[in-house]
C-alpha cells in the first residue's frame, strides 16, 4: 500500500515543484526583459490609476518595485507604474470635463457632428455624437432616437441639427461614457444641414463614403451589409435575426474590425507595394500609413486601435531591422489605447481583443503542437489551434457580459474561417477601386457573393443546431 501511495504521490510531487517553479522562472523572463518590465508597469499604473485610491495605487508601486529585485530597475519600475496613475487621473480630468450638466432637463436645439451611423436598440436607435457649438463645444453625447424620430439618411461626419431633451445617461446607457459620452439627447427632431465636418477626419469621412458605396455596388442589402461590417467594421445596417445568428455561432468577431482586418490589410498591401516596386524601406513606410488611415476609417474602436498599434509597432521593428516581439507589442497597444482613454478597459470589446491575442500567444503554439504530434495536417493544426486558443481566451468575458455560451464556436469559425480572409481582401480591393468609381467595385462584389452566402449560411445553420448555446 504504502508502494501505490508513494507512486500516486510522485506525479503530485512533481506538479507541485513545477508549480513553484514556475513563479521564479516567470520573474526570470520579466528580469531578462526590462523594457518589457517598465512598460508593464506603466500600463499597470494607467489600470489601477483610474480605479485605485492613492494609498492602493504607493503600494502597486512598492510591489512592482519589490518584483523588480534589481535596485536601479525597481525605481524605474516603481516610477513608470506612478506615472501611469498620474498620466491616467490627468486623463480622467480632461475627458470629464463638462458644461452640461446644469442643463439637464432642458429641451436644447443643436448642432452635432455625427460619429457614428445610429445602432438599432429596443425602441429605436443610438448614436454617438459631438456637439459644435456652446455650451459643450466638441463634447461627446449620445443620441437617443425614438422610432417615431424621422433620421435623416446622412454619412458618418455629417453635421446634423438635432431638437430633443438633453438628460444624464441611463444606467444601460453607461457604456456610451466609456466612449467619452458626457449626456444624451432623447431626440424629438433631426435634419440634415449638408455640411460637414473638415480637416483630416473630414477626408477620412469622404474616403469611407466612397468606399461604402463600393461595396453595396451590385450587391442585396443584406450581403452589402455584410461586407461592410467584414470590411469596414460596420454591423449597424446588419438585421437583427443575422446579427443574433452570428453572435449565437461566436462569428461576431468577423464584423468587428480587429486585429485580423489589420493583418490581412498587411497581407494584401505588402505583395502589391512589392510588385509596384518599392523597396522594403518604401513599403514599411506606406504600411504604417494605411495603418493610421485604416484605424480611423474603421470607426476608431478599442479593438482596432489596438490591432494598429500593434501592427504598427511590428513595422516599425521592421523597419529598424530588429526582431518583433509580440509580448513588447501588446504592451504598448495597451499603453496606447489606455492613454488615450483609461476607461477604455471597460469596453467589452477592448477586453476581448486583449484576451484573444494573449490566449492565441499562450495556448495555440500548445494546441498546434499536440495536433501535429496526432499526425494532423499542419494547416487545419494552425488553424484549429488558433481558433480554439481564441475561443478559451474569449469565453470566459463572453459568459460575463453576456450570459452566454457558444457550444458551436470551433466548428463555426472552422468552417467559416477559410472565407473570411478572402472576403476581406475583395472588399478592401472594392473599396479601392471605389474611390474612382463605385462600378468599378461590381464585379469583385459579383465574385464576393458566393463567399457571403457561405459565411451567412454557415452562421446560420450553427446557430440552428439544437442548444448551440448556453444561457448562463
Amino acid at each position: 500500500m504504502s508502494r501505490l501511495a508513494a507512486r500516486a504521490a510522485t506525479p503530485t510531487r512533481a506538479a507541485l515543484q513545477r508549480t513553484h517553479a514556475a513563479g521564479p522562472a516567470a520573474l526570470d523572463v520579466l528580469h531578462a526583459h526590462p523594457r518589457h518590465l517598465v512598460l508593464a508597469a506603466l500600463v499597470a499604473g494607467l489600470l489601477v490609476g483610474s480605479h485605485a485610491a492613492p494609498p492602493v495605487v504607493l503600494l502597486c508601486a512598492l510591489a512592482a518595485g519589490v518584483l523588480a529585485a534589481r535596485p536601479p530597475l525597481a525605481l524605474l519600475v516603481a516610477i513608470a507604474l506612478l506615472a501611469g496613475a498620474l498620466g491616467a487621473q490627468a486623463r480622467l480630468h480632461a475627458l470629464d470635463r463638462t458644461l452640461l450638466p446644469p442643463r439637464f432637463g432642458a429641451m436644447v436645439t443643436m448642432q452635432v457632428v455625427l460619429l457614428e451611423q445610429p445602432r438599432p436598440v429596443r425602441f429605436g436607435h443610438t448614436a454617438l455624437a459631438r456637439l459644435t457649438a456652446a455650451p459643450g463645444s466638441g463634447e461627446r453625447v449620445m443620441l437617443r432616437i425614438g422610432e417615431d424620430v424621422a433620421w435623416p439618411a446622412v454619412p458618418t461626419g455629417a453635421i446634423v441639427a438635432v431638437r430633443g431633451r438633453l438628460r444624464a445617461l441611463g444606467p444601460f446607457e453607461r457604456h456610451y461614457a466609456v466612449r467619452g459620452a458626457h449626456a444624451a439627447i432623447s431626440l424629438d427632431a433631426a435634419a440634415p444641414t449638408g455640411a460637414r465636418r473638415a480637416g483630416p477626419l473630414g477626408v477620412v469621412d469622404a474616403i469611407r463614403t466612397r468606399a461604402e458605396r463600393a461595396l453595396s455596388s451590385g450587391l442585396p442589402a443584406p450581403q452589402a451589409a455584410l461586407l461592410r461590417g467584414m470590411t469596414l467594421g460596420q454591423d449597424e445596417a446588419l438585421d437583427e435575426r443575422t446579427r443574433e445568428q452570428f453572435r449565437v455561432a461566436s462569428l461576431a468577431h468577423v464584423l468587428a474590425a480587429s486585429g485580423q482586418n489589420v493583418a490581412l490589410l498587411l497581407a494584401l498591401a505588402l505583395p502589391l507595394l512589392a510588385w509596384a516596386g518599392l523597396g522594403l524601406r518604401g513599403r514599411l513606410i506606406a504600411a504604417l500609413a494605411l495603418i493610421a488611415l485604416y484605424v480611423p476609417l474603421a470607426g476608431a474602436g478599442p479593438s482596432i486601435q489596438r490591432a494598429g498599434a500593434m501592427g504598427a509597432a511590428t513595422t516599425v521593428a521592421a523597419l529598424a531591422g530588429r526582431p518583433a516581439s509580440r509580448w513588447y507589442a501588446l504592451l504598448l497597444a495597451a499603453a496606447v489605447t489606455l492613454g488615450c482613454n483609461p476607461r477604455a478597459s471597460a469596453d467589452v470589446g477592448w477586453q476581448l481583443s486583449f484576451a484573444a491575442v494573449v490566449a492565441i500567444a499562450l495556448l495555440a503554439p500548445r494546441i498546434r503542437h499536440a495536433l501535429v504530434t496526432r499526425r494532423m495536417p499542419e494547416a487545419l493544426a494552425d488553424a484549429m489551434a488558433m481558433t480554439t486558443a481564441a475561443t478559451l481566451g474569449t469565453a470566459p468575458l463572453l459568459a460575463l457580459h453576456f450570459h452566454q455560451l457558444s457550444l458551436v464556436a470551433i466548428p463555426a469559425n472552422l468552417l467559416a474561417g477559410p472565407a473570411v480572409g478572402p472576403i476581406t481582401w475583395l472588399g478592401m480591393l472594392a473599396a479601392t477601386l471605389g474611390q474612382l468609381s463605385p462600378a468599378l467595385a461590381t464585379p469583385l462584389n459579383a465574385l464576393n457573393a458566393y463567399l457571403l452566402a457561405y459565411v451567412g449560411a454557415v452562421a446560420h445553420l450553427a446557430a440552428s443546431v439544437p442548444h448551440a448555446s448556453v444561457e448562463l
